[in-house]
């Protein structure tokens, strides 16, 4: 296909004086009519193609690698699946990561003159050999997108309201040197700043602002995170425009998306809810249609027997035992006569830790195992309401008087990170409004 349109060029103009007759060439920007051309080419896929008509006959030829690796795909014969700017699946990665970086200069210029030849039909053969009459190619636009795929698409949607939570701080002039890779001094031109956009849609735009160039941050096709940076003058990047310098370059924009995802990454924690400690605490329904209570953080009976299940002595026993052997010791840290707790109550206790998968029957034998995860989370239950949920309630329902009075290098270091937790708080309620009734 082929579009003709206005647009703006920069082209040769003669300027002079007719009566005396001299002239001479200038640049000049001017509003002119350009010809579009849309093609399939063999090796690149589709492409396109904008055509200057008048001196010096600019041109701009835009190609896009991922079609270019499609097509080194299928010639070798390998299955993958393509959506738009990204490969969500490939039998052989480690091939397809090896034909990316094959691409050299050499690809670029052979398509580029290829077309630029058959297009501008300017010059005749014999005027392009012995006048040196042809295009040179530099870079002028230059994208380089980095594809984290997702399974799911609510924890890419979780993700994504973090990272637009976590980036209104990310465009600061320390967070931009590290990401671009350039100091930034007070010569500096351009923008140096994070932008939200297109908030009206779905997934907005994090867009980082350096110079020329930027990177940018965004969902594509409900299940990518792509990060992308890009840049209409690649000397901002400290690399020559020539398209020789396509190793130099894809070294600097790589550094730059690897850059960003760091420092979010040092702005983003490893562990977040994906609905595990809400799953323990719902009830659990067996293959008989039995239904089992959940396990609850605050639930005195279910925190003594974790108490005893954690217990050193169970090592030795590969961590197995009867409820005969363990009955003892979730009395004692239950803390209650033994009428008040029986058997029968702990094995109701224990079965809920079964339903979960905490806790294991042994085939043939009446001894229980503790799983390895089970110890792991008997534990994180242990440690959030003793060291954690119980004292810093106590703390804020009913603090200790004389604590107020007690310098900090007197109390204990424990004492003092309650302390700053309970302040911090308290900080956090005020900052958001919330104040105690009168």
């Amino acid at each position: 296909m082929i579009l003709k349109a206005r647009e703006p060029a920069r082209i040769m103009t003669a300027v002079g004086d007719s009566k005396t007759n001299r002239w001479h060439l200038q640049i000049a920007n001017r509003w002119v009519v350009q010809y579009n051309f849309y093609i399939n080419d063999r090796r690149w896929g589709r492409m396109f193609v904008r055509i200057c008509p008048y001196l010096p006959f600019s041109a701009r030829v835009c190609l896009n690698q991922h079609h270019w690796l499609a097509n080194r795909m299928r010639e070798e014969g390998i299955y993958f699946k393509q959506s738009g700017n990204a490969f969500t699946k490939c039998s052989t990665p480690e091939r397809l990561q090896q034909l990316a970086d094959s691409l050299d200069p050499r690809e670029l210029s052979t398509c580029g003159q290829k077309w630029l030849a058959r297009l501008t039909p300017f010059f005749t053969a014999k005027e392009r050999e012995e006048a040196g009459c042809q295009h040179r190619l530099f870079f002028s636009q230059i994208e380089f997108c980095d594809n984290l795929i997702f399974h799911r698409r609510a924890a890419l949607d979780s993700l994504g309201e973090r990272l637009l939570d976590a980036n209104r701080t990310i465009g600061q002039p320390n967070k931009i040197t590290v990401i671009f890779g350039r100091r930034i001094s007070k010569h500096h031109r351009g923008k140096l700043q994070t932008e939200i956009e297109d908030m009206n849609l779905p997934n907005p735009v994090i867009r980082s602002h350096y110079g020329n160039g930027f990177i940018k941050q965004y969902v594509r096709d409900h299940l990518i995170l792509r990060t992308e940076a890009a840049s209409n003058n690649v000397h901002d990047y400290g690399v020559n425009k020539s398209i020789q310098n396509l190793p130099a370059l894809r070294n600097a924009l790589s550094a730059i998306n690897d850059n960003y995802l760091n420092v979010q990454q040092d702005i983003l924690e490893t562990f977040i809810d994906r609905g595990q400690l809400q799953r323990l605490a719902e009830p659990t329904i067996t293959p008989t249609g039995k239904r089992i209570p959940g396990l609850r953080l605050d639930h005195p009976r279910q925190l003594a027997l974790m108490h005893a299940l954690v217990r050193f002595a169970h090592v030795a026993a590969g961590n197995s035992f009867t409820t005969a052997e363990l009955y003892p010791h979730v009395v004692k840290a239950l803390g209650s006569a033994p009428e008040s707790y029986t058997l029968a109550s702990l094995r109701y206790d224990l079965s809920k830790l079964r339903a979960k998968g905490l806790v294991a029957k042994l085939p043939n034998s009446r001894r229980y195992q503790i799983l390895p995860k089970g110890y792991s989370v008997c534990l994180v239950f242990l440690k959030l309401f003793e060291r954690v949920y119980a004292p810093l309630t106590a703390g804020l329902l009913s603090p200790v008087s004389a604590d107020a009075r007690t310098p900090d290098h007197k109390r204990s270091q424990l004492d003092r990170l309650y302390h700053r937790v309970i302040d911090d708080l308290d900080a956090l309620v005020k900052a958001v409004g919330l104040k105690a009734a009168a």
